[in-house]
C-alpha cells in the first residue's frame, strides 16, 4: 500500500505508537492495533485521493498523514482545532520529510476557504447529518467527500437525507474497502459536490 514509502509509514506509526497516548491522540487499547484498524485502514482510501485534499479533524494524522505518505503526488491541507494536535502533526510533518502538507489550526467552517478542494475528508468526526454541513462547502464544484464511517453509516445516510439533497450532493454512496482483505474493512460514504 505504500511501495517505497514503506519506511516513512512505518516512522509515522512507530512515532504514533511511541507518543499518541501520552499526547492524547490515540487510546492505549489502539496500540495493538494500530497498524490494521488505523493505518492501513486509512490508507485504503489513498486511491480515491486527487489533485487537493482537506482532512478534517485529522487528530493524530488519520487518515490524512497516512494519506500524505501514501500519495505524494497529491496535496494534503490537514485541519484540526485544537494546538496540541496541530502540534504532533506539523512536527511529524517536518520529521517524516513530507513536502506535500499543510497544518492549519482551525475549525472546518472557520476554515477561511470556500470550494476550494477537490477532496475533502474526514475519520470519526461526527454523523453525516452534522459533518456534511461544514464539509461539502469546501469542496470545487465536482469534487467529492470521501467520508470514513463506521457500521451504522447506512442509517446515517438515511438521517441525512434532506441534508444530502441541500447540499446539491449527487451519486451518495456507500462503498465498503478492504473487504477480503486481511486489514480491517473501511466504510466510505462518498458523494459529488455540484
Amino acid at each position: 500500500m505504500f511501495g517505497e514509502r514503506i519506511d516513512v509509514a512505518r516512522g509515522f506509526t512507530d512515532n504514533l505508537a511511541d507518543q499518541g497516548e501520552l499526547r492524547g491522540l490515540i487510546g492505549p487499547l489502539e496500540l495493538p492495533r494500530l497498524w490494521s484498524r488505523h493505518v492501513l485502514n486509512s490508507a485504503l482510501l489513498a486511491p480515491l485521493m486527487q489533485g487537493s485534499v482537506a482532512d478534517i479533524g485529522s487528530g493524530g494524522g488519520l487518515p490524512g498523514l497516512v494519506l500524505a505518505i501514501a500519495r505524494p503526488d497529491v496535496h494534503f491541507t490537514l485541519v484540526e482545532p485544537m494546538e496540541r494536535r496541530t502540534d504532533w502533526l506539523s512536527e511529524q510533518v517536518q520529521s517524516l520529510g513530507l513536502e506535500n502538507v499543510d497544518v492549519r489550526r482551525a475549525r472546518a467552517e472557520d476554515l477561511g476557504v470556500s470550494r476550494s478542494f477537490d477532496v475533502v475528508t474526514a475519520r470519526a468526526v461526527g454523523a453525516l447529518s452534522k459533518l456534511i454541513p461544514i464539509t461539502a462547502p469546501l469542496v470545487r464544484p465536482g469534487g467529492e467527500l470521501v467520508l470514513l464511517k463506521g457500521a451504522a453509516v447506512d442509517q446515517e445516510v438515511a438521517k441525512a437525507a434532506k441534508v444530502i439533497s441541500r447540499h446539491r450532493l449527487s451519486d451518495p454512496r456507500v462503498e465498503v474497502l478492504g473487504d477480503g482483505t486481511p486489514i480491517e474493512s473501511t466504510r466510505v460514504f462518498r458523494a459529488r459536490v455540484d
